[in-house]
């Protein structure tokens, strides 16, 4: 079975979409999905899956917690194998040290085409920088994200694709859970 890891887009942000994890980890459960946890409050879960992945995977869980559970999100489903790549390709090594918190990971539903990353890039008000890798973003928030005017709906619209955001520290953390798992 290959351990996968699951991103929820916008539950439990501003008391909107609220779900419980506990509710997530048996969703997972009951598809037959192997040792189910998860992180945070802000939808991560990580399991073991053999039987889909990818955009499979992604459709499933989509179309089943909206069917169960009564809300739509979206999945962002990555294997532990692309959660390693992610880490290993950070090119903002020195603020991921320094400052690991402004540091941000936007995965995105499919790969970024490279005229609107430079759209996007020209579309930046502020200080901060963003790099983009296949089916995702390493964005530096100098300033902090909360008073950034470099937000998901400015950078999903430059891309014309849907994402969702982790900062470095729960990128972390999530690849310290996968590599816990495959021990």
């Amino acid at each position: 079975m290959t351990i996968q890891i699951a991103l929820l887009r916008g539950v439990n942000v501003g008391g909107h979409q609220a779900v419980a994890m506990s509710e997530l980890r048996n969703l997972a459960t009951e598809f037959g999905f192997g040792g189910a946890r998860s992180i945070l409050q802000s939808g991560n879960l990580i399991f073991r899956c053999d039987a889909r992945t990818g955009v499979d995977l992604e459709n499933l869980l989509e179309r089943e917690a909206e069917k169960r559970l009564g809300f739509h999100a979206d999945f962002f489903i990555r294997s532990a194998k692309e959660w390693r790549e992610v880490v290993a390709r950070n090119p903002f090594r020195k603020d991921a040290e320094r400052d690991p918190s402004h540091l941000v990971v936007m995965f995105l539903k499919s790969a970024v085409n490279t005229k609107n990353v430079k759209v996007l890039q020209a579309a930046i008000a502020g200080s901060e920088i963003v790099r983009a890798d296949g089916r995702h973003l390493y964005i530096v928030y100098p300033n902090g994200i909360g008073r950034s005017r470099l937000t998901n709906a400015l950078i999903e619209k430059k891309l014309g694709i849907r994402g969702t955001a982790r900062n470095w520290n729960t990128v972390l953390k999530l690849a310290a859970l996968a590599d816990e798992e495959t021990d």
